[in-house]
């Protein structure tokens, strides 16, 4: 598999071997803070977010006994982490911002993204082709694009650097193109390459149902790189006497990760309800409504409700969850409870309180304490 990323031959480091390159000896001293955690069964990559490895420190001589030991990548991974074992920490740095970003957009509906344990990360609940794993795979995969662009462009992967982005058409003649830009260029094709693999290495009956869902991973994988690709804009900064802004010089720089949630949390509660046709290919499911673009979300299976927990479904319910009894939407008790109820209770709370701005230049705050009512699902 040859993603025209170039292939670096990988070092032997002190105190293993000879010393064969400094920044690579760094990077294995990080791998072995890293892998501080035992070795667990996993079914995804996404486990590289929240299990770090524990492995003997001889596996670090070379590329190949580690990656075999990533049991949550497919052959197709594994064999990528051996071309490219500096970017396994920024994949699983990747997939944890998209974890945390689902977990952050989805704080008030019954299905909360949260992380069942070490081995599954989401549980069951992924099984399902709903609209739910349709904007898990999107975040995932947007934030591996995020992880490792950002990573070229501070220079922590040896092969990549600084974006090469051609000049933008509408940039005024007299401003500079060229600073150290986030390399989306590199980000969007080493995700696709990685992140795609394991669907890209299995073969199902066209019209199966597992084909169906093969089809809806790899689009919603690839909405989830276009957000990013979109979402990425000109940063400039100015220069000149005393800040005179006589000349500018600009870069390429994704977008803060929050406002790709955003954009995909958009594209989740629009998301199209799909269905394989005769010929083996995903179409909407009412025809009455434009197709999907590269950039919707797509689903082929309807969501549980959430309301109750499920071992067949992976739903872990919404019993002891906090809600909202003033809200009427998704945070409100009556939804969040699904009319189960809720019960009342005083807590007590730790906030920063009379905050003073001391010359110069911190902000010094008081700690205070207060009890307020919460409210919790039966």
């Amino acid at each position: 598999m040859n993603l025209g990323l170039g292939c670096v031959r990988r070092p032997i480091c002190w105190p293993f071997g000879s010393v064969l390159d400094s920044r690579h000896c760094v990077f294995a001293l990080t791998l072995l803070t890293l892998l501080m955690q035992v070795v667990v069964e996993a079914n995804s990559w996404w486990s590289l977010a929240m299990n770090p490895l524990l492995i003997p420190e001889a596996y670090i001589i070379g590329a190949q006994p580690l990656c075999s030991q990533l049991v949550g990548l497919s052959q197709g991974q594994k064999k990528l982490c051996q071309l490219y074992q500096d970017h396994m920490q920024y994949i699983g740095e990747g997939a944890k911002t998209g974890i945390r970003e689902c977990q952050y957009q989805f704080r008030h509906r019954r299905w909360n993204c949260s992380t069942v344990d070490n081995s599954s990360v989401f549980g069951r609940v992924m099984q399902i082709g709903s609209r739910e794993t349709a904007f898990t795979y999107a975040i995932s995969a947007a934030g591996v694009v995020n992880a490792v662009s950002r990573a070229c462009r501070e220079g922590e992967l040896s092969s990549c650097g600084c974006s090469r982005a051609a000049r933008p058409k509408d940039l005024p003649r007299d401003w500079l193109w060229g600073g150290c830009g986030d390399n989306l260029n590199y980000g969007y094709r080493f995700s696709r390459e990685f992140v795609d693999a394991r669907e890209r290495e299995k073969s199902f009956p066209k019209g199966s149902h597992e084909n169906a869902r093969l089809l809806m991973n790899l689009h919603n994988n690839e909405a989830g790189r276009r957000i990013v690709s979109d979402l990425a804009h000109v940063s400039c900064k100015c220069h000149g006497v005393s800040g005179s802004c006589s000349l500018k010089t600009c870069w390429l720089q994704l977008a803060d990760f929050r406002k790709v949630g955003d954009a995909l949390k958009e594209k989740y509660d629009s998301a199209v309800a799909m269905k394989l046709n005769s010929r083996g290919k995903l179409v909407q499911m009412h025809s009455r409504f434009n197709p999907p673009t590269n950039h919707d979300l797509v689903y082929i299976e309807q969501s549980p409700d959430y309301c109750l927990k499920n071992q067949s479904t992976g739903s872990l319910g919404t019993v002891g969850r906090l809600c909202n009894k003033t809200s009427e939407g998704m945070d409100g008790c009556e939804l969040m409870c699904c009319g189960r109820g809720y019960d009342q209770y005083k807590a007590q709370i730790v906030e920063r309180c009379h905050c003073k701005f001391h010359w110069c230049c911190y902000v010094k705050c008081k700690r205070c304490t207060k009890i307020v009512d919460q409210f919790v699902c039966k």
